[in-house]
């Protein structure tokens, strides 16, 4: 009766295992299903380079598929510490592949949002500085105008001043 129930313990384990492989590869399948779609981050109808970021932030947004690979990593470890794959190898390979790519599109994503922020900022700044500009350079043409007008001025006084002298003389 021993070998009967080792036979059927045998079983059991071998049918969890592949149940087991099965889960790793249904979450890998989902993350992967959860991705974002290539034109999605790539093409845009934003009308501004703030729309475009905020488009593609949004694109790049993996949250579902960062738990699913999670869920995937928890099934493969239990199942790799119980000996339970036939080739854990693969199935490592895969998970690293998958964590890899993840890793790519969060960093992304976290590039995206400095940017999201930083861009209002700049625009601002920008606009800032050009105003500044604008408004040093209306004073200088006033500076300018004054200074022309005072010279005039002058021209005049000193023109009457000639004619009274010689008003004078005479």
């Amino acid at each position: 009766m021993s070998s009967q129930s080792t036979l059927g313990d045998d079983d059991l384990f071998g049918e969890a295992a592949e149940e087991m492989r099965s889960e790793v590869e249904e979450h890998l399948d989902a993350v992967r299903g959860s991705l974002p779609d290539a034109d999605a981050i790539w093409d845009t109808e934003a009308q501004n380079v703030l729309g475009v970021l905020n488009g593609l932030k949004s694109a790049l947004d993996v949250e579902e598929a960062e738990e699913n690979l999670r869920q995937a990593k928890k099934t493969f470890i239990v199942g790799q510490r119980a000996d339970a794959f036939e080739d854990p190898d693969s199935l490592e390979s895969e998970i690293a592949s998958v964590q890899e790519l993840l890793e790519t599109v969060s960093d992304a994503e976290e590039l995206v949002g400095e940017l999201t922020s930083t861009m209002p900022q700049l625009r601002s700044q920008l606009q800032e500085a050009a105003d500044a500009a604008e408004e040093r350079d209306a004073a200088s043409d006033a500076d300018a105008d004054a200074d022309a007008d005072d010279g005039e001025d002058t021209d005049e006084a000193d023109a009457d001043a000639e004619e009274e002298a010689e008003e004078d003389e005479e």
